[in-house]
């Protein structure tokens, strides 16, 4: 998709459509539709008046508010408007400017899309297997096409492309519809089960006419040469760029790509590109799944209606049960083993039950209490009252342990510090406590931007990386051995 100024600029023709007075401006529009449909393509502001004061709801419509809603309109580019000079007679009619008002391009295409929304579900879709036997013939007929003139290859792809189009947009309508909303109510009702059978021949009739068409234009557009393709389509650009267009620039690369586009889209309709399904395949498992459900939502609505007969039957001899009990005693027993409690409460909490067992009845788990809060909003849970907990014991204990951590890390210092540094290569056999420490202190100094740090006794020192960044030694230690880089710890005293 190429995004160009005219895609993002707004359409103000379209403007009348959702502005505030809309009803007024979709009715003068509309007339003016309707008298272009019969070649009057211009008109004065008397017309439209007299036009719409024929209307209930422009009773009150004055010619001062019809100019006012006309110049709106040429404002918005839905018509244009040029001066009748050709009846004036006096400086004064001429100043009064009487004007005659046309349709413009844009506005005639808008009116006749809002038609066709109008009629959106009127006309309904529907699958037509002659479509897809006249674009079997038609794509039979592209051989013939090659040593035919511009005009007769023009007129044989507009005819396939419209045959195209119409498939394409009739089967995508007719499936949307069958998967709506409105669909799946209609199914479950019992009065679709009196046109299930016709319905169902409707789409298997479709179905035969697919596999078989399908399956032949797959095989003829894969046996097409690409040259007579290549050929034929050169006719179409040539045809088409010979039609005339007014007020429209059309490129011959924007030709070209439209033309091989549409071939593209077709090919790929009937033969899928690789590792893909093409839509011809996707079409035939789609409505396969339709008459799946079909006969699914029909199978559901015969069950319920055996259901209920069966209930029928079941309430008779519920009816006659309750006639031969002897008293209301009894027939309140009969009651309560038919329908049960008839006004019971459900209460839920969350326990912590004993077994997880889900055919466990009420009366053989334990009891338990529950407590249930006022649900008021002056309600406040009472604080506890708790005594200052004394924690000396525990701190010294943790002195303690500190206090030895550090004793430990002095006398690393005084064991292995030699000349004022520790150097990884010279150090011996280590236990593993001390290379946590060792690992510890290095760690801090590279992570540092000057690569100093500080121990924790206060003393600072600074890691050296060695020059060649190759160089390795082995750490050996209780625990097994490091190889890591000939790093130097560094201490200022």
């Amino acid at each position: 998709m190429e995004v160009t100024d005219k895609l993002m600029k707004q359409i103000d023709e379209m403007r009348y459509l959702t502005a505030e007075n809309a009803w007024r401006y979709r009715s003068i529009l509309r007339f003016f539709y309707l008298q272009y449909e019969k070649m009057k393509y211009w008109m004065y502001k008397e017309e439209v008046f007299e036009e719409l004061k024929k209307h209930d709801k422009f009773k009150d419509y004055t010619m001062e508010a019809c100019r006012q809603d006309l110049d709106v309109l040429i404002s918005w580019k839905n018509l244009a408007a040029i001066q009748d000079t050709a009846k004036v007679t006096t400086v004064e009619e001429f100043k009064n400017k009487q004007f005659r008002y046309e349709l413009s391009e844009y506005s005639v295409e808008i009116e006749r899309l809002t038609i066709k929304l109008e009629n959106l579900f009127v006309e309904s879709a529907s699958l037509e297997p002659s479509l897809l036997e006249r674009i079997k013939e038609h794509i039979e007929k592209l051989t013939e096409m090659v040593s035919k003139n511009e005009k007769e290859v023009g007129n044989w792809w507009g005819s396939l492309n419209s045959d195209f189009k119409r498939l394409n947009q009739n089967y995508q309508d007719y499936i949307r519809d069958l998967y709506g909303i409105k669909a799946d109510e209609l199914m479950k009702t019992r009065e679709f089960i009196i046109f299930k059978d016709k319905f169902i021949d409707y789409l298997r009739d479709f179905i035969k006419s697919l596999q078989y068409n399908s399956s032949h234009i797959e095989y003829l557009l894969g046996n097409l040469d690409k040259d007579q393709v290549n050929e034929v389509l050169q006719k179409v650009l040539i045809y088409e760029k010979s039609i005339p267009r007014i007020d429209m620039k059309v490129t011959d690369d924007m030709l070209k790509d439209n033309i091989y586009g549409r071939w593209g889209s077709l090919y790929n309709w009937f033969i899928a590109p690789a590792g893909r399904e093409s839509e011809a395949e996707k079409l035939l498992n789609i409505t396969n799944e339709i008459i799946r459900k079909i006969t699914r939502f029909a199978s559901q609505i015969a069950e319920s209606r055996n259901n209920a007969s069966n209930r029928r039957e079941e309430y008779r001899k519920l009816c006659s049960m309750f006639l031969k009990c002897q008293n209301m005693e009894e027939a309140h027993k009969l009651s309560a083993v038919s329908f049960g409690i008839f006004s019971m409460r459900h209460i839920k909490a969350h326990t912590n039950r004993i077994t997880e067992s889900i055919n466990s009845g009420i009366f053989e788990e334990e009891p338990y209490i529950k407590k249930i809060n006022p649900r008021i909003r002056s309600y406040r849970e009472k604080l506890e009252r708790n005594a200052i907990v004394d924690n000396e014991q525990k701190k010294k204990t943790m002195l303690q342990r500190i206090m030895k951590k550090r004793e430990e890390e002095k006398n690393i210092m005084e064991g292995y510090v030699k000349d004022g540094c520790i150097e990884f290569s010279a150090l011996p056999k280590i236990p593993s406590s001390v290379r946590i420490t060792l690992l510890r202190w290095l760690s801090k100094g590279i992570n540092s931007s000057d690569g100093r740090g500080k121990t924790e006794d206060g003393i600072k020192y600074i890691v050296e990386i060695p020059e060649d960044e190759k160089e390795k030694c082995t750490l050996n230690c209780d625990d097994g051995s490091l190889i890591m880089p000939s790093y130097i710890i560094r201490f200022e005293r």
